[in-house]
């Protein structure tokens, strides 16, 4: 595979991979705390949501523009004094998997929000999910907690895992 490019994701572009990637997420994985695959009309919402909230959403493609991995992030809690703190979500196509692409972006993710004044980045991250919490330690973040049995699919109670990293930014920082 030749090296990856990042590229902002468009609704017209990235649309139909990012529901494609989501969706299997969905069905085979506890990497989403949904049950039932997204319809093709929920992108539309979700890309807006992300444009009215300045939030990036930040894609890898190969060398023919197909989109191996995504991420974003927005709002954390819907209250202004959290408005330095967001969460983020990485996805990864399933055949992609294992080869650095969650890392890169990721890092991308990072640096948006250091440009964006984003104090801390927040990941919610199912906690048998192994590879996404090495991930995630590898880059600085830290657990911050643990919150038992808060999902269940598969038949079987799920644990969450909360990982954070603090930034520098913003310089100054204000309350309202």
């Amino acid at each position: 595979m030749n090296q990856p490019t990042i590229v902002p994701c468009r609704f017209e572009r990235h649309a139909d991979a990012i529901l494609a990637i989501l969706n299997e997420a969905i069905l085979n994985s506890t990497a989403l705390y949904d049950y039932q695959p997204r319809a093709p009309q929920s992108m539309v919402a979700w890309f807006e949501t992300k444009r009215n909230g300045g939030f990036p959403v930040i894609g890898v493609e190969d060398a023919a523009g197909t989109l191996l991995a995504f991420g974003s992030y927005g709002t954390f809690r819907a209250y202004p004094a959290y408005k330095y703190t967001v969460e983020h979500s990485v996805y990864v196509h399933r055949d992609h998997r294992g080869k650095g692409l969650g890392r890169t972006v990721m890092q991308a993710l990072i640096a948006a929000a250091r440009q964006n004044g984003v104090h801390a980045l927040v990941g919610a991250i199912d906690a048998a999910n192994a590879g996404s919490i090495a991930l995630h330690e590898r880059l600085g973040f830290a657990r911050v907690g643990t919150m038992p049995q808060v999902g269940f699919k598969f038949g079987r109670w799920l644990d969450l895992a909360l990982y954070q990293l603090l930034l520098e930014t913003p310089a100054q920082p204000v309350d309202g």
